[in-house]
């Protein structure tokens, strides 16, 4: 297990130190902000709980602890005196603080640690500890087993290489001060250099020495996360659920309009057709003559000794008359002044009947529609027409 953690712990430390660096803690805070000024007062308080450093230094025989950022000094514990008496003391001077959010940071003196600058190169960003540890020989007089050090990135040279700070106190002081706190009760966070009223912002504590805080809100945290993703996957599923049955709606809709469209077109294309068909049978009707009249052009010119057996006219307009007269061949002249029969002839041969003495005929005939002036002109001619042909009856 212990093996397992050391093999993992660069690539922790490389992926916080990634992170520390990237601008990403910046925006989660300043978002954190803004979620947190949109709350209640009582909610936002309660979110504003975070860790909450406090800063142990030794005197002599005395240690002194102070709120970070803070010159007030929250107590004075004697080191000298019984440990039940250290152990009630540092109780008493943490009593308005949640153990929870507690962090100890020991604050060593300037005089009591070695600061020294290194540069290196742009690629040792990824393991600095290593590297430094590496190069711990060459670069102080300690060797890297001896020490407790940490590295503080600087910044990039001109030249651009990395540059950082060594910042390292002997392993053989610090353990007898760390001893010293373990017995008041104090288990402290980090080993750091003191900056005026703060710290410099290292930790000279090995990563196995560290002490891991379990975060008393991260199971109601992930717990939170959780929830939060589940009501959107919720939503999404709401969201794309309305989105479907919107599409199907409007697709049914879309059908039915389709459907009344063709619906529509078919009836539109009904009428044409029969507003076709009608024009049509207007124009025929407006062409062809009144069957009535070309029955009475027909009549008034055939002579009374005359008689139709079978008058008929088919769709083109052709007219075809059977029939008996006693002079067959006067029918022609009759006929080509009639005003709705045009090119009259003979079909066939004029054969005498037996029994009647009468002369069998078949004519045809084209129908048309008369003009205005050939209907009187029509109307004479028939009349005149028939006088003759009365007076040649009378003579004969």
């Amino acid at each position: 297990m212990t093996a397992s953690i050391q093999t993992w712990q660069p690539a922790v430390a490389r992926m916080q130190r990634a992170w520390h660096g990237s601008p990403l803690p910046g925006f989660f805070a300043w978002w954190g902000r803004e979620l947190r000024a949109c709350l209640p007062a009582r909610m936002a308080a309660w979110f504003e709980r975070h860790a909450s450093w406090y800063l142990l230094a030794l005197e002599a025989d005395e240690v002194t602890l102070r709120a970070a950022g803070s010159e007030h000094v929250r107590a004075r514990i004697d080191t000298t005196q019984a440990e039940a008496l250290q152990q009630t003391a540092w109780r008493d001077a943490l009593s308005g603080a949640d153990p929870q959010d507690v962090r100890l940071a020991l604050c060593l003196p300037a005089n009591k640690v070695l600061r020294r600058q290194l540069y290196l190169p742009a690629a040792a960003r990824a393991d600095l500890r290593r590297v430094v540890g590496y190069e711990m020989d060459r670069q102080t007089p300690f060797r890297v087993g001896d020490v407790c050090f940490d590295v503080r990135p600087l910044g990039i040279a001109a030249d651009g290489r990395l540059k950082v700070e060594l910042v390292l106190t002997p392993r053989r002081e610090l353990e007898p001060l760390l001893q010293r706190l373990a017995i008041m009760g104090a288990r402290v966070d980090a080993v750091d250099v003191a900056d005026g009223d703060g710290r410099l912002g290292v930790n000279l504590l090995d990563a196995a020495a560290r002490p891991s805080h379990p975060h008393p809100r991260r199971r109601l945290n992930l717990v939170l996360t959780g929830l939060v993703i589940v009501l959107l996957a919720l939503i999404m599923g709401q969201w794309l659920h309305n989105r479907r049955s919107t599409l199907a709606a409007m697709q049914a809709q879309v059908e039915a309009l389709h459907g009344r469209a063709r619906q529509v077109a078919q009836l539109r294309n009904q009428l044409v057709q029969r507003l076709g068909a009608t024009g049509f049978l207007i124009r025929q009707r407006a062409q062809s003559p009144a069957m009535i009249d070309v029955l009475a052009d027909v009549t008034h010119r055939l002579p009374d000794a005359t008689w139709l057996e079978r008058l008929s006219v088919d769709a083109t307009g052709h007219v075809a008359l059977q029939g008996q007269s006693p002079h067959a061949t006067q029918l022609l002249k009759r006929m080509a002044g009639s005003a709705y029969l045009g090119d009259p002839g003979f079909q066939g041969v004029i054969q005498t009947d037996a029994r009647t003495g009468k002369e069998r005929f078949f004519m045809t005939a084209q129908l048309h529609a008369p003009t205005a002036a050939s209907a009187p002109a029509s109307a004479a001619s028939v009349a005149s027409t028939g006088e003759g042909a009365d007076a040649q009856a009378d003579r004969r």
